[in-house]
C-alpha cells in the first residue's frame, strides 16, 4: 500500500518535512497570537494559518499529478530544490530571522468582502512567507503514491494545528521562545539539505551526478 514504506516511517518525514518547512511560521504565529484582542482573535490567527496553508498545498500538489509521466530517477532530482534552499539560509543565517511583519489587506478587495479582513491577513502572510515550502512538498508530493500522499496530508494538517497551539503557548514562554530564536535559524539549512539528500538517494539519483 505504501510502495516499501511503513506507516510510521511516511509519518516521521512528513513531520520532519513540515518542520523544516515551517520553523520560521512558529515565529511568525507567535508574533500574530502577541497581538491578539477583541478584534484580532486567535481564531483569526489559526483560520488564516489554515487557509494560507492549504493554498501552498493545492499548488504543491503540481509535484503528484506530474509523478505520473516523469521518471523516478528523474524525480530524485527535485532533491536539489531542498539542498538549494538550505544552502541559500545557511549563507543567510546571520540575518535576523524575526523580521517584523505588518498585516496589510484593503476590505474593498473581493477577499477582503468575502473572508474577515483579519484572517485574510493571516493567509496571506502565510502563503507569502511559503516560497520554500511550495519548492520542497512539490518534492515530496512527486515522490509519492496516492495512499501516501493522504498519509503526508493527514499528518500536514494535524501539525498546522499543533503549530499553533506551540505558537500561542510559546507566546507566554519568554525564555523558550528566545531558545527557538536564537538556534531555530541555526538547524533549519542542514535539515533541508539532509532531506533533499534523502529524496535523491531513495530514487536512486545521486549516480546521475556522480555521487
Amino acid at each position: 500500500m505504501f510502495q516499501g514504506d511503513s506507516f510510521i516511517w511516511i509519518t516521521l518525514v512528513a513531520t520532519a518535512a513540515f518542520i523544516a518547512t515551517n520553523i520560521d511560521d512558529l515565529f511568525i504565529l507567535m508574533l500574530f497570537f502577541s497581538q491578539t484582542n477583541q478584534t484580532f482573535t486567535q481564531h483569526h490567527v489559526v483560520i488564516g494559518q489554515y487557509l494560507g496553508f492549504t493554498v501552498l498545498i493545492i499548488l504543491s500538489l503540481a509535484g503528484f499529478f506530474g509523478s505520473y509521466i516523469m521518471p523516478q530517477i528523474w524525480i530524485g532530482l527535485l532533491g536539489l530544490v531542498p539542498i538549494a534552499i538550505g544552502v541559500y539560509r545557511l549563507m543567510k543565517r546571520n540575518q535576523d530571522p524575526n523580521p517584523e511583519l505588518k498585516l496589510h489587506f484593503k476590505r474593498n478587495t473581493l477577499l477582503g468582502r468575502i473572508l474577515n479582513p483579519w484572517i485574510y491577513g493571516v493567509a496571506l502572510v502565510t502563503f507569502a512567507n511559503g516560497g520554500d515550502n511550495i519548492g520542497i512538498y512539490t518534492t515530496l508530493f512527486a515522490d509519492s503514491r496516492l495512499a501516501r500522499l493522504i498519509v503526508i496530508l493527514f499528518v500536514f494538517f494535524i501539525l498546522v494545528a499543533v503549530w499553533c497551539f506551540s505558537g500561542h503557548w510559546l507566546t507566554h514562554r519568554p525564555a523558550v521562545a528566545r531558545l527557538l530564536s536564537r538556534y531555530g535559524h541555526i538547524i533549519l539549512p542542514f535539515a533541508l539539505i539532509a532531506f533533499g539528500i534523502y529524496i535523491m538517494a531513495k530514487n536512486h539519483t545521486l549516480g546521475l551526478i556522480g555521487l
